[in-house]
């Protein structure tokens, strides 16, 4: 029987993410939920970027949230334009020690507080393509159905059984 294990026992978790990210990036999930987007955190695009949150909206429409916790954390990642490319509205998340100032106005605005958030700011729409909607969906599906395969192998449980 293992006693200490060194390695992330869950497989919906990566360990990169600092503690004040997930209490940010929980709150926004908690609003996203509401408004009945589904929502895969950490999914790596097209491009080899890796998108914060990606959701799909009950319209198909497919948002992506950079998370930001500091002036500095905003300041050296110079990366975030990038995500455009793979959604049809871009929008940053953060909490209420980051000034608000720092955020682009073409960019949408979750303020956080890990238990809700609220949209201060939505994102402008800017269409994706037919063939790149379709690339983003089917990596969306595929890493949330190999999540749930992994969840589902941790707990020993299958999905009906949780």
């Amino acid at each position: 029987m293992t006693i200490v294990s060194i390695g992330n026992d869950n497989p919906l978790l990566d360990g990169r993410q600092s503690a004040r990210a997930m209490m940010v990036r929980r709150g926004v999930q908690i609003l996203l939920n509401d408004m009945r987007h589904a929502i895969v955190p950490e999914l790596t695009l097209a491009s080899g970027r890796r998108a914060d949150l990606i959701s799909l909206s009950e319209k198909g429409e497919i948002w992506i949230v950079e998370i930001k916790t500091s002036v500095e954390d905003f300041r050296v990642d110079r990366k975030w334009p990038d995500y455009r490319l793979h959604c049809d509205r871009l929008f940053f998340a953060t909490h209420k020690d980051v000034p608000l100032d720092i955020f682009p106005e073409e960019c949408g605005l979750f303020l956080s507080d890990g238990y809700g958030s609220h949209m201060l700011r939505e994102a402008p729409e800017h269409r994706l393509s037919p063939a790149t909607r379709k690339s983003v969906m089917l990596n969306f599906a595929r890493a949330a159905a190999q999540r749930l395969m992994m969840a589902e192998w941790a707990t020993g449980k299958s999905f009906d059984e949780l």
